[in-house]
């Protein structure tokens, strides 16, 4: 059983991974465990208090070490005694390295990660040197805290694990598993909107739907993200696809001009 712990100020968050969809279904087949840590918990006063204002100044609060690390630590050893070898510490934050496709499927192969989840304007840094081991980052923007980016990622990676998904091939066929976007997808009724589902999906023949697919998902991803083309090698195949799929647009791009 994978192992999730969170260090958040606001556990009641992760009911909404843990109730709910693909992963709460995966929680109850004990696919995973999540466990979320609040560091007021650890507070060294009364008051339990866990930020401060930043040396230097500046507007906001900073994160304080102490009351993040003893709960790292607690997190770190309930997850050894889970059978957990090794825990990663992951904090999500605007300055860290952007989540792909291949970070979320290294991190599945491990036993447990430990997410830490900031607020205000960040943690203390000396925290983060002593206690962190990536820093990571779901985009360019920034959130009220790490808790939707921690949500982002154990989502990411309980649709990987076996017996996740009701079709086992689903997550195989996702954007990024192969570093294409996705490909059209199209359900009943057979004309919506006057408009008509490609022929090659009603043919029934099964390796035209898959060249079509490809061609499409190759297509997209030219068009949309073509970054991800330049990451990889293209076969032959592939080449001809998308070299079919930029005439075709072409094609119509120039018909819509002369109308």
């Amino acid at each position: 059983m994978f192992q999730f712990d969170v260090i958040t100020l606001f556990p009641e968050m992760f009911e909404a991974v843990t109730e709910s969809g693909v992963t709460g279904r995966a929680r109850e087949r004990k696919l995973f465990e999540l466990v979320a840590w609040n560091p007021r918990a650890f507070a060294a006063n009364s008051y339990r208090t866990v930020d401060d204002r930043p040396y230097g100044g500046g507007p906001g609060m900073v994160m304080m070490a102490e009351p993040l690390e003893k709960s790292l630590d607690a997190a770190r050893q309930r997850q050894k005694s889970a059978g957990v070898t090794r825990s990663k510490v992951v904090y999500l934050t605007p300055q860290g390295r952007l989540l792909d496709h291949r970070r979320v499927m290294e991190w599945s192969a491990l036993q447990g990660l430990v997410l830490l989840a900031g607020r205000y304007e960040g943690v203390d840094e000396r925290l983060v040197a002593r206690a962190v081991d990536e820093e990571v980052s779901i985009g360019d923007y920034v959130l009220s805290g790490g808790e939707l980016a921690a949500m982002v990622v154990i989502d990411a990676m309980v649709r990987q694990m076996p017996g996740a998904l009701g079709d086992a091939e689903s997550a195989s066929q996702d954007s990024f598993a192969n570093g294409l976007l996705d490909c059209p997808h199209y359900t009943r009724p057979e004309r919506y909107a006057d408009e008509g589902v490609p022929p090659v999906l009603l043919s029934g023949n099964h390796a035209e739907i898959a060249r079509w697919r490809l061609k499409q998902a190759l297509g997209r991803t030219w068009l949309r993200r073509p970054d991800l083309l330049s990451q990889r090698t293209l076969s032959e195949l592939e080449r001809t696809l998308l070299d079919e799929y930029r005439r075709e647009t072409e094609t119509e791009r120039a018909a819509v001009r002369a109308r």
